[in-house]
């Protein structure tokens, strides 16, 4: 990946270009915490809620605590996140700050936790039935990776067009894949938004 790929820039180009070709009406972008990507979304699609993806977001928080932290201290924090309602899942949030917020060895995660809260509960603000499969960007990375696997075989592109139509054969077969299952990963509706 290129060192650019989360510039601002970069992300304005492509939220561009889809809005160029007919996107509209985005009410929720999942994403992990880039802030050139960040700053993209809250300027190309006004009026939707970014998400900050859970995943990456506890993992930020983990990376801070100590290795010998206790399992319950990580117990914690995820039952944070599982709060079917704001006011639990913020009343949770305040009691790990109160029980561990004067740790020095937990502090910076509690940092993390405390500044980036909020940019990770906004799937509350979305129906219950969808919120699992909004909460994160997992779908994502599992698709970034199989491009990647994809990817290392070949190694050596000639040129721009070989890269794009083999990526764009790769996201093709996954759509088709994806619209002939009989599992569907998320049923889009006026009722679910």
């Amino acid at each position: 990946m290129f060192k650019t790929a989360n510039r601002e820039d970069n992300w304005d180009t492509v939220f561009h270009r889809f809005v160029q070709r007919g996107l509209f009406g985005v009410k929720l972008v999942i994403s992990d915490a880039h802030k050139g990507l960040v700053k993209a979304v809250r300027k190309n699609f006004l009026g939707a809620s970014w998400q900050r993806c859970q995943a990456h977001f506890l993992r930020n928080i983990f990376d801070k605590l100590p290795k010998k932290v206790s399992s319950d201290v990580k117990d914690e924090l995820k039952s944070i996140f599982k709060a079917s309602e704001l006011e639990l899942t913020r009343e949770r949030k305040e009691h790990f700050l109160e029980k561990y917020g004067c740790d020095s060895k937990l502090s910076a995660a509690c940092d993390i936790l405390e500044n980036g809260f909020e940019d990770a509960i906004q799937i509350l603000s979305f129906p219950e039935n969808i919120r699992r499969r909004i909460r994160t960007t997992n779908v994502l990375e599992r698709l970034n990776e199989e491009i990647r696997r994809r990817e290392r075989v070949i190694r050596i592109f000639p040129n721009i067009n070989s890269i794009t139509r083999i990526i764009g054969t790769l996201l093709m077969e996954k759509d088709t894949e994806w619209l002939a299952s009989p599992r569907k990963y998320l049923e889009f509706n006026s009722n679910n938004i």
